[in-house]
């Protein structure tokens, strides 16, 4: 969705965003990032016009520059994080990312979510812009060691992008980003969306947004990995 956001959400999400020389940071509800994204904000509109009822479960910023600068291969992202640790069925691989717990759901559950990727500067192929594999979500669960092979029979999109544009994608689309060539910054904010609860006892690590009289200045966790 090209120039879907305007320069006073930008701003917002840019004093949201900010990370010093972090490479990845997961966030939680501060009061800009709900004036942003929050239930009354054009980025719900947007999501739940491809997903009815979607609500972000998990939130974090990237940031590629000469200080921090990496290679992602063809992946797919399988874990959602969670409050807390809860033995179910169908729920596996666990780990902790940054001291939040993340889970590997069922395969209809990530059928179902997808992904936003807000763009806070240009992006393009020399600055490390993210690369689709197109259709690869209609193939379920791909293992790491097949990744490179089921991408190589795909249509490869990269995504070029301005500030302000927003990208939403299937939550199992393979994908992969490539190293900057430039010393400036390439700041993108990912959401995740699901539209739906998770089973009890399991909660989403991020909540529907908090009261604003109830957040305080340590509203932000590192994402780690």
């Amino acid at each position: 969705m090209r120039n879907a956001l305007g320069p006073e959400d930008l701003s917002t999400l840019d004093r949201a965003s900010e990370m010093g020389v972090m490479p990845g940071q997961r966030l939680n509800w501060s009061r800009d990032l709900i004036n942003a994204i929050g239930i009354e904000s054009r980025m719900s509109l947007m999501a739940q016009e491809l997903v009815s009822n979607a609500h972000p479960v998990r939130i974090v910023v990237f940031n590629k520059s000469s200080e921090t600068n990496w290679n992602v291969p063809w992946h797919q992202d399988r874990v959602i994080a969670v409050k807390e640790r809860h033995e179910l069925e169908g729920y596996k691989a666990w780990t902790q990312k940054g001291g939040i717990w993340h889970v590997e759901p069922p395969l209809d559950l990530l059928e179902s979510m997808i992904f936003a990727r807000v763009h806070l500067d240009d992006s393009d192929a020399s600055n490390g812009c993210l690369q689709l594999g197109l259709g690869t979500h209609r193939l379920g669960r791909i293992a790491a060691a097949d990744a490179q092979k089921v991408a190589d029979r795909a249509s490869i999109e990269d995504c070029t992008a301005r500030r302000g544009d927003v990208l939403f994608v299937k939550a199992l689309t393979l994908h992969r980003s490539s190293i900057s060539q430039k010393s400036s910054n390439r700041r993108t904010l990912r959401i995740d969306y699901s539209a739906r609860p998770l089973p009890t006892p399991l909660e989403w690590s991020l909540q529907q947004e908090s009261p604003l009289g109830a957040l305080s200045s340590n509203e932000r966790r590192l994402e780690s990995g």
